[in-house]
C-alpha cells in the first residue's frame, strides 16, 4: 500500500506540475548523453572484450608487482580493481559481475571487488568536483577519494576478506596445458581443429561486449532520468532542504545545484554515490547473487572512514584545511 501511495503522489505531481517533471527528466537525460555515453560506454565495451578474450588475467599480471603487496590477489582480481579505481562508476560492479559470470573470479572474490572498487571516476572527479568547488589543492582530494578507498580495501582483506585465493606462481605443466606426453607424439585430431576454427573470433566477441555495453548504459539512462525526476518531491514539499537532498538522489545533476555551498559535505557525498548510484549498481549485479545491501553498508563505512579522514586534516592543518 505505501508503494501504490507513492508511485500515485509521483502521478499526481508530474500530471500537476508537467513542465517542472519535464525540466528534470530532460537534466537526467542531458547528463546521461553529455557526461555517461562519452565517458563510460567505451570503457564498458573495452572492458567486456577483454573479459571474454581472456586477456583479463594478462592485464592484471603486468600490475602485479604494484598490487600484489597491497593486497595479494590473483591477476583477475587486479584487473577489477585497475578498472574500478580508473574508469569510474559503475564499472567496478560491471566489471566485478562480469569476471564473476566468466568464472574467472569466485564470489568470495566478486564481493571483495564490490566492497571497494565501485567509485566515482578520477576523470570525472577532476574534471567536474573539484573545478566546481573551486579548490586549488589536488593531492588531498585525490587521497580522499581513492586514497582512503584503497586503504579500506587493504583492510578488508586482512579482515573480512582474509581468506581469499592468495597469487600462485603460473607453471605450465604438462597437465595444466591439457597435453600428456604421449599425446603430444600422436598426429593432430581434425576434430581439435575443429574446434579451434569454431571458437568465436574477435568479431564475435566484439559484437557481444557492443550488445552488451549498449544495454548497460541504456539502462542508467532509465536511472539518471527516473531519479532525476524524483527531485520534484524534495523541491515541492521541502523547498528550503530540496537543494542539500538533490545529491542524494542524483549526485551529479544535485551536485550541480549545490555548487559551492558546502565543499565538506559534497566530498562527504562522492564515496556514497546517492541512490541513483546504488539503483545502477543493482542494475550491474541483479543477474548474480553478489549481496547489495552489503555493498551499501561497505559504502556507508567508506563515508564514515573519509569523514575521519577530513576531520584529521582540519586537526592537524586548519590552515591548509579545504583549499
Amino acid at each position: 500500500m505505501l508503494y501504490t501511495l507513492c508511485f500515485l503522489l509521483l502521478f499526481i505531481l508530474i500530471l500537476t506540475h508537467a513542465q517542472e517533471a519535464a525540466a528534470y527528466a530532460a537534466d537526467g537525460f542531458l547528463l546521461w548523453y553529455s557526461k555517461m555515453v562519452p565517458s563510460l560506454l567505451p570503457f564498458m565495451i573495452l572492458s567486456g572484450l577483454m573479459i571474454r578474450m581472456g586477456l583479463s588475467y594478462r592485464l592484471g599480471k603486468w600490475f602485479q608487482p604494484l598490487l600484489k603487496p597491497l593486497l595479494r590477489c590473483r591477476p583477475e582480481v587486479n584487473y577489477g580493481v585497475l578498472m574500478g579505481f580508473l574508469c569510474g562508476f559503475p564499472m567496478g560492479a560491471r566489471v566485478a559481475a562480469g569476471l564473476y559470470q566468466a568464472g574467472k573470479i569466485d564470489r568470495q572474490e566478486a564481493r571483495f571487488l564490490l566492497s571497494f572498487c565501485n567509485n566515482i571516476g578520477p576523470v570525472y572527479f577532476c574534471s567536474f568536483v573539484l573545478p566546481l568547488l573551486g579548490r586549488k589543492l589536488i593531492f588531498p582530494y585525490l587521497f580522499g577519494m581513492y586514497g582512503v578507498a584503497l586503504l579500506y580495501g587493504i583492510i578488508l582483506r586482512n579482515t573480512l576478506f582474509r581468506e581469499l585465493p592468495a597469487p600462485k606462481p603460473h607453471r605450465l605443466s604438462a597437465q595444466s596445458s591439457g597435453i600428456s606426453i604421449h599425446a603430444a607424439s600422436l598426429p593432430p585430431d581434425p576434430a581439435i581443429n575443429r574446434k579451434k576454427t569454431d571458437s568465436p573470433s574477435l568479431l564475435a566477441h566484439l559484437d557481444d561486449a557492443v550488445q552488451a555495453g549498449l544495454q548497460g548504459i541504456i539502462s542508467l539512462c532509465g536511472y539518471m532520468v527516473l531519479f532525476n525526476l524524483l527531485n520534484l518531491i524534495p523541491h515541492l514539499f521541502l523547498p528550503r532542504a530540496g537543494v542539500w537532498l538533490s545529491p542524494l538522489l542524483e549526485i551529479t545533476g544535485g551536485l550541480g545545484q549545490l555548487g559551492r555551498r558546502c565543499p565538506l559535505y559534497t566530498l562527504l557525498l562522492l564515496p556514497f554515490g546517492g541512490l541513483c548510484c546504488i539503483a545502477q549498481t543493482y542494475g550491474m549485479i541483479h543477474e548474480t547473487d553478489l549481496p547489495l545491501g552489503e555493498y551499501v553498508i561497505h559504502k556507508l563505512l567508506l563515508t564514515a572512514l573519509t569523514l575521519l579522514y577530513y576531520l584529521a586534516w582540519r586537526c592537524l592543518l586548519p590552515h591548509f584545511f579545504l583549499l
